[in-house]
């Protein structure tokens, strides 16, 4: 086979492709090609299945949606890993786990950086801008799949944005709240949102403002101002 010369263009070697047939090029430059549109999934809607591998217990396991059946669960997607204020409130999440779990209730965190990247950012001291101990698990979405299935990715920066998902034992999506990046997410709000769905749940009626314990119920909207 002959050897190409030095002024062997880029256009001839395309024409020794494919029996001599020049590939064809897209008109539109690839920077201009608009992603796929996003859509958030609707309330009562199934939650999109996902299945990825994630950090827990400082050891890479694998962990999916079916993994919480028959439980509530919370879905924080962040941006990025060693940043400012993700691990603030991401700590606050896992300090309080507990709580959560009281309602039958767990929590993941999930952002498009690697499995590798939430070990490092666990073993971390908290002094150094680090997550240090973990009581939830750390998803990796590295091929961005549960981020764009949930319609939270940033195409243009590669990243999740800053979302909060409830899902049900059923898993059907509950609540979902999406907040500029610089705004931190409240555990206390989100609890009670998990206690809501678990009361009406329950109890099959809507859930009124104020304390669920003892097992108020409503059967229509009045009632609600009877108790007030």
């Amino acid at each position: 086979m002959a050897t190409l010369g030095p002024y062997h263009t880029e256009k001839d070697s395309a024409q020794n492709l494919c029996c001599g047939e020049t590939p064809q090029k897209s008109e539109v430059p690839v920077s201009q090609v608009e992603p796929t549109p996003q859509v958030v999934p609707k309330i009562f809607s199934p939650a999109p299945a996902w299945s990825s591998t994630a950090v827990i217990d400082s050891k890479l396991k694998k962990l999916s949606l079916d993994s919480y059946a028959g439980k509530y669960l919370i879905m924080l997607f962040y941006q990025y890993d060693f940043s400012f204020v993700c691990p603030t409130e991401i700590i606050q999440f896992s300090d309080r786990v507990e709580e959560f779990q009281k309602s039958g209730c767990e929590l993941v965190a999930v952002s498009t950086d690697s499995q590798y990247s939430h070990l490092a950012w666990i073993l971390t001291p908290r002094k150094q801008g680090g997550l240090s101990e973990m009581r939830i698990p750390m998803v990796s979405d590295k091929n961005h799949a549960i981020s764009r299935s949930y319609g939270v990715l940033d195409e243009n920066e590669g990243v999740s944005m800053k979302a909060l998902f409830v899902i049900d034992k059923k898993q059907f999506i509950r609540h979902v709240s999406i907040s500029d990046h610089c705004l931190a997410r409240s555990v206390d709000e989100s609890l009670r949102i998990v206690e809501g769905c678990l009361f009406a749940d329950t109890y099959g009626n809507v859930c009124p403002m104020g304390p669920r314990e003892g097992g108020l119920t409503t059967k229509k909207a009045s009632d609600v101002f009877s108790t007030t």
